[in-house]
């Protein structure tokens, strides 16, 4: 089988075991620093915090405060985790922070490259409105920052 066919089972075998596994994602609130890894792809679990005590804002979807949530995803060479943290204010990103923990050279490479890249693609925007595709060049570590970001939203609109 060639690489790319491989590569085309592989993330159609990730997608279904994404929507298998949507719903079994566990909520804590604790203040914990998740130190995850980093990268792109489908969610295999998600693991979510939030702090402080999130507020109701009027008129607001969402809760303001800060949420976390670590999404994992698939690359031709290994499984990569990106941690996520974002803290709304009225539905909006005001701040993000991602972590990982990359398994391969070239992951470190992406990841780096999304980390620098993604407050400028999020901070500022509704969260509602955010579809990361890529960033930085990197189209995988994008993917793992959308399942987080969908873990997240789950869980600010408590």
């Amino acid at each position: 089988m060639t690489r790319p066919a491989r590569f085309a089972l592989a993330l159609a075998g990730t997608a279904g075991a994404a929507i298998a596994l949507a719903g079994c994602a566990t909520a804590t609130t604790s203040n914990a620093d998740s130190a995850a890894g980093t990268g792109g792809g489908t969610t295999g679990s998600a693991n979510l915090s939030q702090s402080p005590a999130p507020t109701a804002d009027a008129g607001a979807v969402y809760r303001n405060g800060s949420y976390t949530a670590t999404g994992t995803y698939h690359t031709p060479q290994s499984v990569e985790k990106v941690t996520v943290t974002l803290t709304l204010d009225r539905d909006t990103v005001t701040a993000v922070r991602v972590t990982g923990d990359p398994q391969t050279s070239e992951t470190v490479h992406y990841q780096g490259e999304f980390v620098a890249g993604i407050s400028q693609a999020v901070v500022g925007k509704k969260i509602e409105e955010l579809a990361v595709t890529r960033v930085g060049g990197s189209s995988l570590t994008s993917a793992g920052f959308n399942d987080a970001l969908a873990a997240i939203e789950a869980q600010a609109k408590g």
